[in-house]
Order: C-alpha cells, then structure tokens, then sequence
C-alpha cells in the first residue's frame, strides 16, 4: 500500500480538494504537518514514497459521489512489511528482528505503524465516518497460510479499538501482481482469495490486467492507477447497496 513506482505529472495536477489526506508523518519539505488535513497530492504514504492504489481509490470515489461529500484517506504502511508488522500485540518482536533497510521507515512512525494508524483513525472519526478498510500486502507472506487468519486480526483489533462494526466497514484487499503479468507472488493471490471465506465483509480486489513495474513484483504507475479505481469501484458498489438498506 506504500506505493513502489514513481509517481508522474498527470498524478500531480487536477486532484479534486473533496479528496482529503490526514498527514501521516512530519514532511517539511511539503510543507506538511502529521495529524493535519491537505488535499490527497502525492505522495500520500510518507515524504518520499509513490504512487499507491489509494491515489485513484480516492480521485475515483469523489468523481463518483455528491458535490457536497468529501472523501478523506489514512494511509499507514510500510513497503516490504509482513502483515505481523500491524499485530500489536506481536510488533515489537517483529521489529526487533527488521531489516536495516526498514527501521527507518518505523522510525517514522515512532516504531508503531498499528498504533500511528490507531491515532489518526481516531482524528479522522473527529470529522467524519469511516466507511471501509483498505489492504494491499502480500509479498512478504508469500505461502503463508495463515495469512487470512493473521489479516482478521488485525481487522478484528482495528474495529475494537475503533469502536466500529464489522458490518458497517467492508474490508477490501487487492490483488499482487497476477500470473499473466508473470508476478513474482502471483501464487499469493489463492491465499488472498480465501479472506472473504474468513471476513465475511471483505472483498478481493482483482489485480487482473494491472500492468507490473519490471521487477514483477510491484505494479507500475498505470497499474497502480488501474488498481485503485478498481477499489472505489467496489467500495461504491458496497455504498449503493447499503443506501438502499
């Protein structure tokens, strides 16, 4: 969810102010402070990051939605992390055991991407209502197969120490870079597509067509592009369905 490929012209101009960022890290040299709102121009994760699915999620749900409604967007991540990372109650032990190429990144986050995400999650429900759970991770946990179980975890504490209801917020995790695309991870995506087996409001964002960076590993910009208007996509599915309740 971090973002890998470099973000272009085209994702810098013309983003809609009803597409709100809640400022995740310190970044001067945007001129942008943690815990505040701007609107949502890359980067969005941290000060140097990319292009990420959450990008297009957000441009797409405010040109789908009322004038009047504004969509606002937290994003905490760390690239290269296991889904271990935002188990509070085991993310000591992990980080104990990161990378050097990593620690940086947690330092940013005062070593607790989970708690850093519990924090503005709580700013944010200060000004509106969150409707929905974004996660795009995998690469990390290639095989694992507990990573479902791993995943509804972390869902279960985010609802609980949030406050919210597993019914009202739909959790949507992508796709990593499918088999036609020759990804590296491919094989992850067969785990991933057993969560709503586990979650039953959770919904598996197809990553079929979604260009990939050379790598195979990561997407590239049209992909992430691509991928995160498949997001908004499903998320205004979700939405219609539940105004017609």
């Amino acid at each position: 969810m971090e973002g890998n490929a470099r973000f272009e012209a085209e994702d810098t101009v013309r983003v809609d102010p009803r597409f709100q960022l809640l400022q995740a890290v310190n970044c001067p040299d945007l001129k942008r402070e943690m815990n505040k709102w701007y609107t949502a121009v890359p980067p969005l994760t941290r000060c140097n990051t990319g292009l990420t699915p959450v990008d297009y999620f957000g441009r797409t749900m405010v040109a789908n939605l009322p004038e009047k409604i504004k969509v606002g967007v937290v994003v905490v991540a760390v690239g290269g992390c296991k889904i271990e990372l935002f188990d509070k109650e085991n993310q000591e032990s992990y980080i104990s055991t990161a990378p050097e190429w990593m620690k940086g990144m947690l330092k940013q986050y005062d070593n607790s991407p989970y708690g850093r995400l519990i924090e503005l999650a709580k700013e944010a429900q200060k000004k509106g209502v969150i409707k929905g759970i974004l996660l795009h991770q995998g690469e990390s946990n290639t095989g694992d197969s507990l990573w479902v179980k791993k995943v509804e975890k972390v869902y279960d504490n985010l609802l609980s120490d949030l406050h919210l209801k597993a019914n009202d917020v739909p959790l949507l995790a992508g796709e990593l870079v499918n088999v036609a695309q020759n990804g590296v991870c491919a094989s992850m995506n067969t785990i991933i597509a057993k969560l709503p087996q586990t979650i039953p409001n959770s919904y598996v964002i197809s990553s079929e067509g979604c260009t990939a960076a050379p790598d195979k590993l990561h997407f590239n910009a049209a992909g992430y592009r691509e991928l995160g208007k498949r997001y908004a996509t499903q998320m205004l599915t979700i939405l219609k369905r539940t105004n017609k309740k």
